[in-house]
């Protein structure tokens, strides 16, 4: 939702779409994910049955068909999912409508606009092209951060999931499982980065890959 929400706001710029979703982003970061977790929650209170308080699963999960459950799991996903996500989406729309915007402004892109080309061709065949390449180094940084710092959103919504147990065994002192939970998040950062750089290759030619012997 990033991406093409930030390409509206900069083709759109100082327009009042532009400013409203200037707004949404400076909101979006500035609030921690605690505060969007215990506003969410409170959201979920007042709006029952429209969405679940808590947990992953309902009451008669077990006696629905194999459609009904993980229809029911993600409607149990949503307001978890909005609470991990906002921030990180926040900050990725402003990097793309503030990296397309520098791009705009290239004396290629005044050129192709001579030449004729219609605007959507200048915009997502010329300029995005290279507008993207700093959103899809961050993106890697952002597969690693799913680890760390979930627990806080799965606690409120009481939601078992990863960040919520390796914070039971950090209290816990399980040495093996904090290990673990390490080298997981090692691993989840070095193939983040290996399929930012595997997409940059494939999005900008210039990247040339090297023959390792």
């Amino acid at each position: 939702m990033a991406l093409p929400l930030g390409v509206i706001a900069a083709v759109n710029q100082n327009k009042w779409g532009d400013r409203l979703l200037q707004i949404f982003s400076y909101t979006g970061q500035g609030f921690p994910s605690l505060i969007t977790a215990l506003a969410l929650l409170i959201f979920a209170q007042n709006t029952s049955p429209l969405f679940p308080v808590g947990g992953m699963t309902s009451i008669n999960h077990q006696d629905m068909t194999w459609l009904g459950k993980i229809l029911d799991i993600g409607w149990h996903m949503i307001l978890p999912t909005i609470a991990l996500s906002i921030t990180s989406f926040a900050g990725l729309q402003r990097l793309t409508r503030g990296s397309l915007l520098d791009v705009l402004r290239q004396d290629y892109i005044q050129t192709a606009r001579a030449k004729g080309l219609s605007e959507n061709k200048v915009i997502y065949v010329h300029a995005l092209r290279n507008a993207i390449n700093p959103l899809v180094t961050l993106l890697g940084f952002e597969f690693a951060s799913l680890l760390g710092g979930a627990f806080i959103t799965e606690t409120f919504f009481n939601w078992p999931g990863l960040g919520r147990l390796i914070f039971q065994a950090v209290t816990a002192k399980d040495i093996y499982l904090v290990m673990a939970s390490l080298i997981m998040g090692a691993v989840m950062l070095i193939v983040g980065n290996l399929i930012s750089d595997l997409l940059l290759k494939f999005i900008d030619p210039r990247i040339k890959l090297e023959n390792l012997q």
